[in-house]
């Protein structure tokens, strides 16, 4: 039942075609905010801004490569064209290719680093003027279980989300003058359409993975509208008085030691 926990709020969602990213988008609508869809995929993109739409929520998709500044800031100046402000950022726009420490190239350390850090740097920066506007607002940052702990053969992802919660804490100090609030959201083990893709390629069914996911603390894999959930109360008023906060929606797993070679990536 819709409650308009972030009712008249404009909420820009990056990474929001598929999986995580557009579950938050479409709770988002249904909680009375207008949300851009922002994704590098059209097709995906238009087609998830059409369903929101299609079950009453007020959405735009914009394209836009979060690995380009150009792109980034561009995305922000047309949302407040269309909507007339920004209440709120979810840097949500990932990628998680493995690689071990001899493995990762210069190349691939560059492009992980671009998309997962550099672009949630890029939003920031230029959402900033537009939440200022507003009279204050909030971004959440979506990082990883892989920012505090890492696994062995995720190198450069690791990196790049230690380095967004770094980021995260320092901005949610540097802002706070502004009333923009920012705060750092940990996942679970979701299976999203892109995790599902990657074990496929190493041969791990679907099947396989949700028999895995029987044996964790909570007894399933965490599911896309758990981060959703998380995702509006950190962008909505009620959670006014909360700022350079790590929130694990992650059954416990954050507290526990990773062993290598766990299929654990988000």
């Amino acid at each position: 039942m819709r409650k308009g926990r972030v009712e008249g709020k404009v909420i820009v969602v990056t990474g929001a075609a598929q999986g995580i990213g557009f579950a938050c988008a479409r709770m988002l609508a249904e909680e009375g905010a207008s949300v851009v869809v922002a994704d590098m995929r059209e097709a995906e993109g238009e087609a998830a801004a059409a369903r929101i739409e299609s079950e009453g929520g007020k959405a735009r998709f914009i394209r836009t490569d979060v690995a380009s500044e150009s792109d980034c800031c561009g995305l922000m100046d047309e949302t407040a064209r269309v909507f007339g402000r920004i209440d709120g950022l979810l840097n949500n726009a990932g990628w998680f290719p493995r690689g071990t420490l001899e493995e990762t190239t210069t190349e691939l350390w560059e492009k992980i680093q671009q998309v997962n850090l550099r672009g949630p740097f890029y939003c920031c920066k230029h959402a900033v003027r537009h939440l200022r506007a507003a009279g204050g607002g909030s971004i959440l940052n979506v990082g990883s279980i892989n920012g505090i702990q890492g696994l062995p053969n995720l190198v450069a992802y690791a990196a790049a989300k230690g380095g967004l919660l770094a980021m995260t804490r320092t901005l949610a100090g540097a802002l706070a003058q502004d009333r923009i609030r920012v705060n750092y959201l940990i996942p679970g083990w979701v299976l999203t359409e892109g995790e599902v893709a990657l074990h496929a390629k190493n041969g791990v069914t679907l099947e396989a993975l949700t028999k895995a996911g029987e044996s964790l603390a909570l007894g399933r894999h965490q599911n896309a509208e758990d981060s959703a959930y998380a995702a509006v109360y950190l962008l909505s008023d009620e959670s006014a008085q909360v700022s350079g906060a790590v929130l694990n929606v992650d059954a416990g797993g954050s507290t526990l030691p990773i062993q290598p070679g766990a299929p654990y990536v988000v």
